[in-house]
């Protein structure tokens, strides 16, 4: 039975994530938390999530019933009989809040609804993105606003085979693998002219060596092309959901946070998966 942990503030981008997760892990038992967080018995903005927190503020009355509101629609569009559904409500700021139900409830996954990017507004998810991934040690699935589960074809590893990749980090990869049957193409964020070292070729094979038995391939791009590179590697290979090693906070921020000038399409519909080591 997996646990997962869902924020919501109520949006179309936080009912978006809940759907999505409904149908990602719709083949296994799941306890599902649906957890709204406010401060002082309200919802309100916290300037430090302002890009998460964009619904009207509610009175706490109506907060309890928009959690069982959503509870009953789970309920109602789920088809897994073994999924079941908890409202949870914090008084207290969102990584607070997070970080002590992932404690108490022992969280396998959190996801998180997001902006998708558009031609007018490039994707920034707001800081609260960064502040849960570097404040809670839990896989996190980052969802678009636009994102849609239509299967997994192929899972993207991102990488520069500079660290070492711990159980965590391989367990969580195997596990997300086996869940939709789904090929690994493992994405090495290369510089320029460079080759690997010794220590990045020791890396890479045993990636190679862990996942000989499930189907994998290896691909690289240039670094200084990084958001064009993988914008066309996520199209050309099909890709479903991309991984990334939480430590790699540079990476996340020019992926996620901070991406090219020029319209990165792959960024409103692609889910990330940020793990932890």
């Amino acid at each position: 039975m997996k646990n997962i942990l869902i924020p919501t503030d109520f949006s179309e981008n936080a009912h978006n994530a809940i759907r999505y997760a409904l149908d990602y892990f719709a083949e296994i038992p799941v306890n599902f938390y649906i957890l709204h967080s406010s401060s002082k018995g309200k919802l309100q903005v916290d300037p430090e999530f302002e890009g998460f927190f964009d619904s009207e503020i509610q009175t706490v009355q109506n907060t309890t019933s928009l959690l069982k509101a959503e509870i009953t629609t789970c309920r109602i569009s789920t088809k897994n009989s073994e999924h079941n559904f908890f409202a949870l409500e914090e008084d207290s700021n969102l990584v607070e809040a997070i970080r002590k139900q992932v404690s108490e409830k022992e969280i396998d996954y959190i996801l998180m609804g997001t902006k998708g990017a558009s031609k007018n507004n490039s994707s920034d998810m707001g800081s609260n993105t960064v502040e849960v991934i570097t404040k809670v040690k839990c896989p996190i699935m980052i969802i678009p606003g636009d994102a849609r589960f239509v299967g997994v074809k192929n899972i993207a590893f991102v990488t520069d085979y500079n660290c070492v990749y711990r159980n965590k980090v391989i367990s969580t990869l195997s596990e997300t693998l086996s869940l939709h049957n789904a090929p690994l193409r493992v994405l090495h964020v290369k510089s320029n002219n460079s080759d690997l070292s010794v220590t990045q070729t020791d890396n890479k094979g045993f990636l190679h060596y862990f996942f000989r038995e499930k189907k994998h391939s290896f691909h690289f791009v240039e670094n200084k092309e990084l958001e064009t590179g993988i914008e066309n590697f996520v199209e050309t290979w099909e890709i479903s959901l991309v991984s990334i090693v939480a430590k790699n906070l540079n990476f996340i921020q020019r992926l996620l946070l901070r991406p090219a000038v020029k319209f990165v399409s792959y960024h409103t519909h692609v889910p990330f998966l940020v793990i932890h080591e």
